[in-house]
């Protein structure tokens, strides 16, 4: 992926609740952690840290659910350091796999943001662990994957193999691709990974394919369309090439178009 593609949807991470408006100061359980907000900046990265060791909180008086979602409004406001720290005491404090599990994505995909790539990879691959271990504790009679982890591990492999190309492991950055897309044969974000890494080693043929299935997943935007166009470039199909690289352009003049426009109207309203 170019410096170009590293902007939206270059990661994927859980959605949570966001702020309400106007949103209060994070509050985190038990009450003992409440922050006093003229001793300590609420959103000071090392809080949630600091006060949960000093106090030696018992695990289950932590709602990691919380936690989680501290973590993720910190994501929306774009405090990268201190998401990746309330990701990790979610995980730490937690006992139900699919939170943990969550929380390790996201904290990668924190780390990602920060260009931190050798602790994004370590997070995915504590996620991906995950799974591993629910596939070994699953039910032997059914031989079902336990759902509590399942949810998240398509998505760190994918991330993971994005981490793994931007460090410099390309070899194992196709590898993991591949993993995500058997995790989850309608996830296409991990289809776009995949034709892009296979592209880069001169699979085009097969590279299509996977950018076809992408797109026909939902994945119809500028940034997508501009791999297929070059793809159709390097397979000699110029006239398809141009005509893709013309409809991404069309997306991404209208994407501006409605930018300024809601620019415009949220100054109004102030």
């Amino acid at each position: 992926m170019t410096d170009d593609d590293a902007g939206e949807d270059r990661h994927r991470f859980s959605e949570g609740a966001g702020f309400d408006d106007p949103y209060d100061e994070f509050d985190l359980d038990p009450p003992a952690l409440d922050v006093d907000p003229d001793r300590v900046d609420p959103v000071d990265s090392r809080v949630v840290a600091d006060m949960l060791d000093e106090r030696q909180v018992p695990r289950d008086e932590v709602d990691a659910e919380e936690l989680l979602e501290v973590g993720l409004n910190y994501m929306g406001i774009n405090r990268f350091e201190q998401a990746t720290d309330a990701f990790e005491r979610a995980a730490q404090f937690t006992d139900d796999d699919r939170i943990e599990q969550e929380a390790w994505t996201n904290k990668g995909v924190a780390h990602a943001e920060l260009e931190e790539w050798d602790e994004a990879i370590g997070a995915y691959r504590e996620a991906i662990a995950l799974d591993g271990e629910a596939s070994r504790t699953s039910d032997e009679a059914s031989g079902q994957r336990s759902r509590a982890t399942s949810e998240h591990a398509a998505t760190a492999q994918t991330n993971l193999a994005y981490a793994l190309w931007e460090f410099g492991e390309t070899a194992q950055a196709l590898e993991h691709a591949e993993r995500a897309v058997e995790i989850d044969p309608r996830f296409g974000q991990a289809w776009y990974n995949r034709a892009f890494f296979l592209q880069e080693r001169g699979l085009s043929e097969e590279a299509l394919r996977c950018i076809g299935n992408a797109i026909r997943l939902g994945m119809r935007n500028s940034r997508v369309l501009d791999e297929k166009a070059r793809i159709l470039e390097d397979l000699g199909e110029y006239d398809e090439a141009e005509r893709v690289a013309e409809e991404a352009t069309d997306l991404r003049e209208r994407a501006e178009e409605e930018l300024v426009s809601e620019e415009s109207r949220a100054r109004m309203d102030e």
